[in-house]
């Protein structure tokens, strides 16, 4: 197989990759949007001007870091949902472009399909495995039993965990995205010093819930006096919440595990991910029921084009592209019938 060529433009990152048929990564390059910072969170419209400003000569970059022209590829793949609708619209219709002017194949790319694939491209893990999808828009646990065979075993039920990340980092001062800044702060937090609640933590099933542990923070804060908290009880109030946070996912991933019997491995994915605190109690669930436990390197946590083309080169490998009518969407569950891989024909 030839080399292929990626984009991913579905939310602030705008990211292209070149990856050779074994999986190989010729060129990748991501730029994260800072505009946003601003306005405490992502501007739709804001986003998707930038990945129209950036996305041309990224690619040019790309591909002549990887030493080709766009005749060499086999195909052009493109996050086509879910995300926000401007910035899959900029991204798919470029590649759709590229197909079409060359001749060569297309794939929208389902986003969440290309996180949850990223482990087998990192460490070569089999089918089936269990996912746990964390990130500022998604929070799922899933059964990866094969491409395009996804199995939700449960979800947020209102705030995904990321999301919540950044909702504290907003109540700590600490800004947008909040994610990273509550980690750094939460090193040096008491973990003893406040009792947030977890919830769902020991209900049956593995749906997640992180609006109250939220609430219970902002609680927290407003109890003090107008202006910038003190900077320990901001520190120990952020150890509270992640220890929270951690707790409530180990446990969520236990039940699941109990779900899934043939997983052999327990992957976590998103830009979530990255939290140390929250890997390393999911690596203790993993061990103790004597599976492995996978966490792609901290680029490919982010949204990113290699994780793409990953994507991509899973399914052509099995004789699939797609057609360039096919709508980029903001809604698109892994778990749909259009995510299935046709069955080959028989003789």
């Amino acid at each position: 197989m030839r080399p292929v060529l990626a984009i991913e433009t579905s939310c602030d990152e705008t990211a292209a990759a070149v990856l050779d048929g074994d999986g190989v990564v010729l060129a990748e390059a991501v730029l994260s949007q800072r505009d946003h910072a601003a306005f405490g969170g992502v501007v739709p419209e804001i986003a998707a001007r930038a990945h129209l400003a950036h996305l041309p000569g990224m690619v040019a970059e790309v591909m002549a870091r990887a030493g080709l022209g766009f005749d060499g590829l086999e195909a052009v793949a493109a996050s086509s949902g879910p995300g926000l609708i401007g910035g899959l619209i900029v991204g798919s219709g470029f590649a759709k472009g590229v197909a079409m002017a060359r001749g060569i194949r297309f794939l929208g790319i389902n986003h969440l399909e290309a996180h949850a694939l990223t482990a087998r491209l990192t460490h070569g893990i089999a089918f089936p495995y269990l996912l746990l999808l964390v990130s500022g828009g998604h929070c799922q646990c899933l059964a990866i039993e094969g491409v395009g065979q996804y199995r939700r075993l449960g979800g947020t039920i209102d705030d995904a965990v990321g999301e919540a990340f950044d909702k504290v980092g907003k109540l700590l001062g600490l800004g947008w995205p909040g994610g990273p800044a509550v980690e750094r702060l939460a090193a040096s937090g008491d973990p003893a010093r406040f009792a947030l609640p977890r919830p769902l933590l020991g209900r049956a099933g593995c749906d997640f819930s992180f609006s109250g542990l939220k609430t219970a923070v902002a609680h927290l804060v407003a109890a003090y006096p107008a202006g910038p908290l003190p900077a320990q009880d901001a520190a120990d109030i952020a150890r509270a919440f992640q220890d929270a946070v951690a707790a409530v996912m180990a446990d969520r991933a236990r039940h699941a595990l109990a779900m899934v019997p043939a997983a052999r491995t327990l992957v976590v994915a998103g830009g979530v991910a990255a939290n140390t605190a929250i890997r390393l109690a999911l690596e203790k669930v993993a061990g103790a029921a004597g599976l492995d436990f996978v966490a792609p390197p901290l680029r490919l946590c982010g949204d990113n084009a290699v994780m793409v083309a990953w994507a991509a080169i899973e399914r052509l490998r099995l004789g699939v592209s797609n057609s360039l009518d096919q709508a980029p969407r903001p809604r698109w569950p892994l778990d749909g019938a259009d995510m299935r891989v046709p069955a080959a024909p028989t003789a």
